[in-house]
């Protein structure tokens, strides 16, 4: 079997939830699936410009890194190369790129779409954004032969012809030992268990703002907050972020990646999620995989996880989030046991699997 795939910016170690996705899916597919991945050149650094991975291939094609445009010009040229080369399937991951579905139907291909998140309800889109990505996600949906929702609740809006083909296969996590190393943290001064950990990129639907707040506000000044993630295009709220947090002494790593991201896991006294949007959040799954305790926002793709009330507080409401952080800080520090058995890419992979091959 044959599969093309595209609508990520790209693997190995490159910064997004998608891409994460992608990294986990296809390197645990069975090595007789040929993949080939398209992935955006603007995006690629040495240490991963090589032309496979694991089982996987590669086919680089120029993007740029224009906010709104670069997933649009890149799904496009993506289309084209589908159309004029031939697979058992293409895989399209999230709407916007599957903008494009109709256009391969046209030409008979085989259409497998993942739906992440209904990217439409991001603060970071202005008006005419928002409607590219709804007229994306009405073409995809219709369009698409089988449909994967790794959100419940998403799935749920839908009835119909659109159920019908959809199956829902959530996010799923690696397996790792947490680190007794600490070279991460001395060179962002941290002390074990004396810092709280967020982990995401610097976007407004991530909540960062609110928690730099509610951090702020805390009365136990004995703790620091750890931001891990990086800007991929300049805002004006990226900016608003990153000089409150130098003003404020908020520790901000930017992206991080492999033994750095485990030590800080593997240290952190506590994992908040902030998000006011999510697909199926894969670093709250890390953050569970290193036993940590987490908090986080109570939106549906958080809620699917059946955590403890405790664990969450309204999206958005610094005074409660304060609060939590403070309850919980001043609790004897314990790791905590989470059943991820659902959320293991192989087991991910096999129901993907058996998506393609109703098709096939």
């Amino acid at each position: 079997m044959t599969v093309f795939v595209f609508g990520t910016r790209g693997i190995p170690d490159i910064q997004g939830g998608v891409e994460k996705h992608c990294e986990e899916l296809y390197a645990a597919m069975p090595e007789n699936v040929s993949i080939t991945l398209f992935r955006r050149k603007s995006y690629l650094v040495e240490g991963n410009i090589s032309n496979r991975y694991k089982q996987i291939r590669f086919v680089d094609l120029c993007s740029t890194k224009i906010k709104g445009f670069e997933s649009f010009f890149h799904s496009f040229l993506a289309a084209l190369y589908c159309i004029f080369h031939r697979s058992d399937i293409v895989h399209v991951h999230n709407i916007g790129p599957g903008i494009f579905i109709p256009l391969l139907k046209l030409f008979r291909r085989k259409v497998v779409l993942t739906c992440h998140s209904p990217n439409y309800e991001h603060k970071k889109w202005n008006w005419f954004g928002k409607f590219v990505l709804r007229t994306g996600e009405k073409f995809a949906l219709h369009g698409a032969d089988a449909i994967i929702f790794v959100n419940k609740t998403y799935l749920n809006r839908f009835d119909g012809e659109i159920k019908k083909k959809s199956h829902y296969i959530p996010n799923g996590v690696r397996w790792m030992e947490r680190s007794e190393q600490t070279g991460c943290l001395e060179k962002y001064h941290l002390v074990p268990r004396k810092y709280i950990l967020s982990v995401g990129r610097i976007t407004p639907e991530k909540g960062f703002d609110y928690l730099i707040d509610a951090f702020l506000s805390l009365p136990d000044k004995t703790y620091q907050l750890v931001i891990a993630g990086g800007i991929d295009h300049q805002t004006a709220f990226s900016k608003m972020i990153c000089e409150k947090a130098r003003k404020q002494g908020i520790i901000m790593t930017g992206f991080v990646k492999g033994d750095e991201l485990r030590q800080l896991y593997s240290h952190a006294r506590l994992f908040v999620l902030p998000s006011y949007n999510e697909g199926f959040p894969l670093v709250l799954l890390e953050a569970m995989n290193y036993k940590l305790k987490v908090l986080v926002s109570a939106i549906s793709a958080t809620q699917e996880m059946k955590l403890p009330a405790d664990s969450y507080f309204p999206a958005g409401n610094i005074a409660d989030l304060r609060e939590k952080l403070r309850q919980i800080l001043a609790e004897p520090y314990s790791l905590v046991e989470y059943d991820l058995s659902c959320c293991r890419w192989e087991n991910i992979a096999e129901q993907t699997m058996s998506v393609y091959q109703q098709l096939f």
